[in-house]
C-alpha cells in the first residue's frame, strides 16, 4: 500500500493490518492444492477429507482477520469516541466537482461491483451445489438463506462501526473478510460452505451503507443526486453482470466452486484501492491531527463543525418535531427495500433454476441473464440523469413501477410456453437496479447527519431481509411458480409505491444542512 496515501492510517497499527492482510492471503493460498486435486473430477471436492494445510489455512485466516481489524481500530478508543461526538460533517453544497471526487467515484464503483457480484453469484452456484452433493434444492438454500442473513447483520454492524470508527477502516476490513471467504469455494461439505458463506455475507452487507455514508458526506448537493446514483447503479448492475459473466466464462472450466475462489483476486483488488479512499475528516479533527483533516476538506470542500455544548446530540427541533414524518420515511423506505430483496435474492436466484427446469443448459442460462444485465447496463445513465435534473422522489416512484412492468412480464413468461426470458428479466433488471440505485442515496439525502449512517443500514439490511425471506420458504420446500411469486410480491410493492408517495421528500437540489439546522446543532464560532 502506497505509504504516502495511506498516512490517514498513520496513528493506528498499520504493521498488524499489513500483517493480518498477508495471513488471510497464505491461508486462503493453503487450500488451492485441495481444489486443484479435484480437477479430474471437474473439480468436485464432496466427500474430500480435509488435509493439514486446509485446516492450517482456515485458523490463519481467523487470525488474520482478528489481527487485521486489531491494526485498523485507532488507539485511545474512549477519548476519539468522545471528541468525535461532538463534531460533525458536512456535506460540500457548494463546491465544484474535483479530480478527487472523481477518483474517489471510481473506486467506489470498484467496490460496489466486488461487494454486490458476492450475493449475486449465489443463484449461479446453487445448480452445481444441488449436483455435486446430491441433495434436494431446498436444502442447498441454506446456502443463500445464512448469507443474506449474515449481509443483514453486517448491515446493521458495519453501518455503526462506520459511525463510530471511520468510513475507510470499515472499507478496508470488510475487504480482508472478502478475501477470506474465499474458501468457501474449496470447502468438501454443504456444512463448510454454509458457514463460510455467512462470513461472506456480513463482509458483504457492511459495504452498502458505508459506500453511501461517504458519498453522501463528500459530494457537493448540486452532484450528489446524479452522482451518487451513478455509482449506486453502475455498482448494482456490474455486480450482477460480473457474476453471470464470470459463471459464463469460468464456471465450464473450473464448476461452480471458482465463483467464490474469484473472491481471492477482488478482495486484493479493493484492500490495494482503499490507498484512495479518504479517511474521514471528523475522524482526523478528533484525534486532534488537524491539518490532515484540513487538507482532505480541501480535496473535497466539505467542513468540520463543532456542536454546540448546551445543544443534545440529536437536536430537539429535529428529532422530536418530525418524527412521524422521518417514521414514515423509514417505513416506506424499508418495505421497499424488503420488495426489492425478494426481487433480488428470492426471483433472480431462483431463475437459472427455473431455466434449467424449462430446458436450457446451465452455460445457456448464464448466457441469457448475462445478456439482461447487459441490456440494463445504460439504463444506468439515464436513471442518474433523471434523478438530477427531474425528481429525485418522482425518479424513485418511477423505478418502482419499472419493476412492476417487470413483474408482470415474469407473469407471462410464466403463463407462456417457449416465451423468451431476455425482455421480462431486462425489465425487472432495469427496475431493480433503478430502486437499489437510487433507494440508498436517497435515504442519505433524506435523514439529518448524525443518523444517517443508522437508518441508511437499517434501509440496506432490510433490502437483504427481503432475500432472507424468499429463501426461508425456499428451505421449507413451498417454493412458489414464477407466476405467484411475481404476484405475492407485487402486492407489497404497490404498497411502498403509496407510502413513498406519502411520506418522500424530494431531495432534489436541496442542502442537507436543512435536515440540521445550523443554529441548533453546531456552535456558530466553528473550531
Amino acid at each position: 500500500m502506497n505509504l504516502q496515501k495511506g498516512k490517514a492510517l498513520a496513528d493506528r497499527r498499520l504493521w498488524a493490518f499489513i500483517l493480518g492482510v498477508i495471513a488471510v492471503t497464505i491461508g486462503v493460498l493453503l487450500h488451492m492444492p485441495m481444489f486443484w486435486m479435484g480437477r479430474d473430477m471437474g473439480f468436485r471436492m464432496v466427500g474430500m477429507p480435509m488435509d493439514s494445510g486446509m485446516i492450517a489455512g482456515m485458523w490463519m485466516i481467523v487470525v488474520g482477520i482478528g489481527i487485521a481489524a486489531y491494526g485498523l481500530l485507532p488507539r485511545n478508543l474512549s477519548q476519539q469516541m468522545d471528541v468525535s461526538s461532538q463534531l460533525a460533517v458536512s456535506a460540500p453544497e457548494d463546491a465544484p466537482l474535483s479530480p478527487a471526487h472523481w477518483r474517489l467515484m471510481a473506486v467506489l464503483v470498484v467496490a460496489l461491483v466486488i461487494d454486490i457480484m458476492k450475493p449475486a453469484s449465489l443463484g449461479f452456484t446453487i445448480p452445481g451445489m444441488i449436483d455435486e452433493y446430491g441433495v434436494p434444492r431446498a436444502t442447498v438454500s441454506l446456502v443463500p438463506f445464512v448469507a443474506l442473513i449474515g449481509t443483514v447483520v453486517g448491515s446493521f454492524a458495519w453501518g455503526v462501526i462506520a459511525d463510530i470508527y471511520g468510513r475507510k477502516a470499515s472499507i478496508l476490513l470488510s475487504a480482508v473478510m472478502f478475501v477470506g471467504t474465499s474458501i468457501c469455494g474449496a470447502m468438501p461439505s454443504l456444512a463448510w460452505n454454509i458457514g463460510m458463506c455467512f462470513m461472506m455475507g456480513a463482509a458483504a452487507g457492511g459495504m452498502l451503507p458505508v459506500t453511501y455514508a461517504l458519498l453522501a458526506e463528500m459530494m457537493p448537493s448540486r452532484h450528489r443526486g446524479w452522482s451518487l446514483v451513478l455509482v449506486g447503479g453502475l455498482g448494482a448492475v456490474g455486480g450482477y453482470a460480473a457474476a453471470s459473466l464470470l459463471a459464463v466464462w469460468l464456471e465450464p472450466v473450473f464448476g461452480w466452486r471458482v465463483l467464490w475462489l474469484a473472491n481471492l483476486p477482488s478482495g486484493l483488488l479493493l484492500v490495494l484501492l482503499g490507498a484512495f479512499i479518504p479517511e474521514s475528516a471528523k475522524f482526523l479533527m478528533a484525534r486532534g491531527r488537524h491539518d490532515e483533516a484540513q487538507r482532505v476538506m480541501a480535496r473535497f470542500g466539505s467542513a468540520v463543525h463543532r456542536l454546540a455544548p448546551d445543544e443534545p446530540a440529536t437536536p430537539r427541533s429535529v428529532a422530536a418535531g418530525p418524527a412521524r414524518t422521518f417514521g414514515g420515511k423509514l417505513l416506506a423506505l424499508s418495505l421497499t427495500a424488503i420488495c426489492w430483496g425478494l426481487v433480488n435474492f428470492g426471483l433472480l436466484l431462483w431463475l437459472p433454476v427455473e431455466l434449467i427446469a424449462r430446458g436450457y443448459s446451465m452455460e445457456v442460462a448464464s448466457q441469457l441473464l448475462a445478456a439482461s444485465a447487459l441490456i440494463a447496463l445504460p439504463t444506468v445513465f439515464v436513471v442518474a440523469w433523471i434523478y438530477s435534473a427531474w425528481s429525485a422522489k418522482k425518479s424513485v416512484l418511477l423505478s418502482i413501477a419499472v419493476t412492476l412492468l417487470g413483474l408482470t412480464g415474469v407473469l407471462w413468461l410464466a403463463l407462456t410456453k417457449g416465451a423468451s426470458p431476455v425482455l421480462p428479466v431486462a425489465l425487472l433488471i432495469v427496475g431493480s437496479n433503478g430502486i437499489i440505485a437510487m433507494l440508498l442515496p436517497y435515504c442519505a439525502e433524506s435523514f439529518p447527519l448524525r443518523v444517517r449512517g443508522r437508518a441508511t443500514g437499517v434501509v440496506a439490511a432490510c433490502s437483504k431481509l427481503g432475500g432472507v425471506l424468499a429463501q426461508a420458504l425456499a428451505i421449507m420446500a413451498i417454493i412458489p411458480t414464477l407466476a405467484v411469486s411475481a404476484m405475492m410480491i407485487a402486492v407489497p410493492m404497490i404498497l411502498s409505491l403509496l407510502l413513498l408517495a406519502r411520506f418522500g421528500r424530494e431531495t432534489r437540489g436541496s442542502d442537507l444542512r436543512d435536515l440540521d439546522p445550523e443554529g441548533h446543532v453546531f456552535d456558530k464560532s466553528g473550531l
